[in-house]
């Protein structure tokens, strides 16, 4: 009887996907709504945004480091694939020095030539952004689920973890679960220790909810 071997669960990625999916959809909508000389609220949205390039500098940032050394040196014939892959990182990531170059304009008055120009810039970074996104999910987590092990799937989710500051950990969970399936949430609930488990039912669910209303109520 040949044995089963285990592979890692690469729809975890597609759920970490979502948040920035999603976020990215919102953000540039959220800043076009914002009224010229409301430095309050440039002020809070700016906040969340960073957060936002914070999160997607760090996990590709853990793709860079612990992803595609390993697929380079085990998959010859889609090397290009994988280093495609790393180019447009590099194209994001210059996406998210424009954007965080435009924030700090932006929320210093809230002026509106400045809301626009960040409007068009989150735009664009969103139009990079999906095309890395699709293609990855398409054409590499095939390839994750047949060449990186349980062990070394599960230190790369270690990697971007420890990238999040401890007091935002409750907060991307909720980030994380918001569009999850019921089966998605199980299993990431699984995965915490039972503190972590409760901590989440009782604060971390609530906190979450009040912080989005606050930040998509326009």
């Amino acid at each position: 009887m040949t044995a089963t071997v285990e592979r890692p669960w690469v729809q975890e990625m597609v759920v970490v996907h979502r948040v920035f999916r999603r976020e990215s959809r919102n953000m540039p909508e959220l800043v076009a709504a914002c009224r010229d000389g409301d430095v309050a609220r440039a002020r809070l949205l700016a906040g969340m945004a960073r957060g936002y390039v914070e999160g997607l500098h760090g996990h590709h940032t853990s793709e860079d480091e612990l992803l595609w050394p390993k697929l380079l040196a085990r998959v010859d014939l889609d090397a290009e694939l994988v280093l495609r892959m790393e180019q447009q990182h590099h194209v994001v990531a210059e996406g998210l020095e424009d954007v965080e170059a435009r924030l700090g304009a932006w929320e210093r008055a809230a002026g509106a030539a400045e809301r626009d120009a960040l409007v068009v810039a989150l735009r664009r970074h969103r139009e990079d952004l999906l095309v890395h996104l699709d293609e990855e999910e398409r054409q590499v987590l095939p390839l994750i689920a047949e060449h990186i092990t349980v062990e070394e799937w599960a230190a790369l989710g270690e990697h971007a973890r420890a990238k999040t500051p401890k007091d935002k950990l409750l907060f991307m969970l909720g980030a994380l679960l918001e569009d999850a399936t019921p089966q998605e949430t199980a299993r990431y609930l699984a995965l915490l220790p039972l503190p972590a488990r409760l901590l989440w039912h009782t604060i971390g669910k609530r906190s979450y909810a009040n912080q989005m209303r606050k930040v998509r109520t326009i």
